[in-house]
């Protein structure tokens, strides 16, 4: 017997409400490419990646999947999917390229200019502020540990409310604040690349309290319909055993990586035992009066990405470590099942798991899974066909994971699968795919996977077929 068949019998199909939103999602640096036209200066990701070293085979976003030139074969790609909604952020450097001051009128009316063009295909615009790529001059001025980097966050929140106010129906300010901070301050494998357990809880506060600020600007400006969000990577973490020791450790990464944003930004307080694990580290006087109550800027719902469940237990942690405050009392071990290319578990009762215990602690507040996917060994077979059964197995599974949640009681009113492109894939570079679209990067030829073709008829079907 499978989860489905608790809820369902092979002969019926999975349906999703009336209204369900079906998405897919992109990231700016991952796909548009154009790294040093009209004005775009770098971002961290663009000195990061010419970093040797930095990401694998020495690959960078300078072109990337050529997004900011194909816009409408992008979106053309998207309308024969059916997609009611698409996903995509916004490049900061590309609209205000030191993070101050004025923005710059060709990067404004790119995105205004896909947004409009979105609407006419009859999809829905979902705009992200913050997908990791801040403007270097501002990681050179200190970065996110600095508290000055969440009030430009919030000036750049207000000229894109500005400039897309009457096009875009849903804001999110920050996508994953967790990498961010832990991996891009904490062990350094992504961009700016700093190893330092103080900084990164400094970025992790000052990036809740930049989604707080740049809220209320967000609210300030745009109509009384428009949506404001804010989208975390929350893990799922479960404990090798219920040895007192292994359940502990399970509650230290609890709170490193998920309470440390719930907490200030449901709750306006930091967790208790965060501050307690942490404390050989900083004692968070950098967290002035006033802060966790801007961070707790009221929202329209919660995006949630998933990919893979953790499995911990009491041990150490190889340095530097991402999991400030935990590293000297937990291990990872390795998760049961199949794996993706990415090496990760493929679990789809995580998703279940995250989307009850969300419904329990957050009573009210919906939900949106804002990224779920998996990346394979992709290629084109000599008819130039993409089959990845796979993929399509893991957006199976774990669509009838969120169609069980819904049956649970969850408040799920959208799914956005990652991603439509293959694309640049952080410190992996090109090595990975994610995409449900093949990208030949050396002539971006586009050809629709397997799993696109699937995904289209889950989308007109508003649901799953019988198994």
């Amino acid at each position: 017997m499978t989860a489905l068949d608790n809820h369902t019998d092979a002969t019926t199909a999975l349906r999703f409400p009336e209204g369900f939103r079906w998405g897919t999602a992109t990231a700016a640096y991952q796909i548009e490419g154009a790294a040093a036209e009209d004005g775009r200066t770098p971002s961290i990701w663009d000195t990061f990646s010419r970093t040797p070293g930095k990401v694998r085979n020495g690959d960078t976003g300078d072109i990337a999947a050529d997004h900011y030139h194909r816009v409408d074969e992008d979106i053309a790609l998207m309308r024969r999917l059916g997609v009611t909604d698409y996903r995509f952020s916004i490049a900061w450097p590309r609209v205000q390229p030191t993070g101050r001051g004025p923005a710059v009128r060709k990067g404004l009316d790119f995105y205004r200019r896909l947004a409009d063009s979105l609407l006419e295909a009859g999809i829905r615009p979902v705009a992200t502020l913050y997908h990791w790529d801040l403007p270097q001059e501002l990681e050179d001025a200190g970065g996110w540990p600095h508290r000055e980097t969440s009030y430009r966050f919030a000036e750049y929140a207000g000229i894109m409310a500005d400039a897309l106010g009457d096009r875009v129906a849903t804001w999110t300010t920050l996508n994953e604040p967790w990498c961010a901070a832990f991996l891009g301050y904490g062990n350094g494998v992504h961009a700016p690349g700093r190893t330092s357990d103080l900084a990164a809880l400094r970025a992790a506060h000052h990036l809740n309290l930049a989604h707080g600020l740049a809220a209320r600007v967000l609210r300030g400006a745009l109509p009384g319909s428009a949506e404001v969000s804010l989208t975390l990577n929350l893990h799922a973490v479960r404990a090798r055993s219920q040895a007192p020791e292994d359940l502990d450790a399970a509650r230290r990464i609890d709170a490193v990586g998920n309470r440390i944003f719930l907490d200030p930004v449901f709750h306006g307080r930091l967790p208790e035992d965060l501050v307690r694990d942490t404390a050989a580290v900083t004692d968070w006087s950098f967290v002035q009066d006033g802060d966790l109550a801007a961070a707790a800027a009221p929202l329209d719902s919660l995006g949630i990405n998933y990919y893979s469940p953790a499995v911990v237990a009491a041990g150490s942690s190889e340095s530097p470590s991402p999991w400030a405050g935990a590293e000297r009392h937990v291990r990872f071990e390795p998760a049961p099942g199949p794996r993706t290319a990415m090496d990760w578990p493929v679990d789809a009762d995580g998703l279940h798991e995250l989307l009850v215990r969300l419904r329990d602690e957050l009573p009210g507040v919906p939900l949106v899974i804002t990224e779920n996917g998996a990346a394979y060994d992709d290629y084109a077979d000599p008819s130039g066909r993409v089959k990845d059964p796979e993929r399509v197995a893991y957006l199976h599974a774990h669509l009838a994971a969120v169609h069980r949640a819904l049956a649970d009681g969850a408040d799920v009113r959208g799914y956005f699968l990652w991603s439509l492109l293959d694309n640049f894939e952080w410190a992996y570079g090109y090595s990975k795919r994610f995409g449900i679209v093949h990208v030949d990067f050396a002539t971006q030829r586009r050809t629709l996977k397997d799993s696109a073709r699937w995904y289209a008829e889950v989308i007109g079907r508003g649901g799953l077929a019988p198994s």
